[in-house]
């Protein structure tokens, strides 16, 4: 079974794992998910009630997405870790903003935490891979860029 080559490629795994398994468990268990995220599961579709829909599709996106990380880290493309962090960030941003101005439950800000200590915890281990490669890595313990990164060069 391959696993990811480097840090970063651990912390895009393990956020696309996650991502997929919420996903799954949204689409599988609608009320479940609603509930992790500190809503109530409405009692029956009335008139103009989209719950289930936006429930549905954003655990679509998740099973998605979380498919690309995986994806991603399994080919060691650190250009795409790299473009993730900003937009994680920025989501960090959006949840937290959200709770804090009534637009969305405090459960919320648990998302905005995800994001944000995944964006950092990548950000981070792709900053240390790049030192370790620009020092030479005299240890030989660093991962050297993947093939899609040395393509962009």
């Amino acid at each position: 079974m391959r696993t990811p080559r480097s840090a970063s490629g651990w912390t895009m795994a393990v956020f696309g794992a996650l991502a997929a398994a919420l996903g799954a468990v949204g689409l599988i268990a609608p009320t479940a998910q609603l509930s992790l995220l500190g809503l109530a599961a409405p009692g029956g579709q009335g008139s103009g009630g989209l719950t289930p829909a936006f429930v549905t599709a954003s655990s679509m996106a998740a099973l998605n997405m979380g498919a690309y990380y995986i994806l991603a880290a399994l080919a060691d493309w650190r250009a795409f870790f790299r473009w993730t962090v900003p937009f994680r960030l920025l989501t960090c941003t959006v949840f937290t903003v959200a709770v804090l101005t009534g637009r969305a439950p405090g459960a919320f800000v648990g998302v905005g935490v995800w994001e944000g200590l995944g964006a950092v915890a990548t950000g981070a281990a792709l900053r240390y891979e790049r030192r370790t490669a620009a020092a030479g890595d005299p240890d030989g313990s660093a991962v050297a860029p993947g093939p899609a990164d040395r393509a962009e060069a």
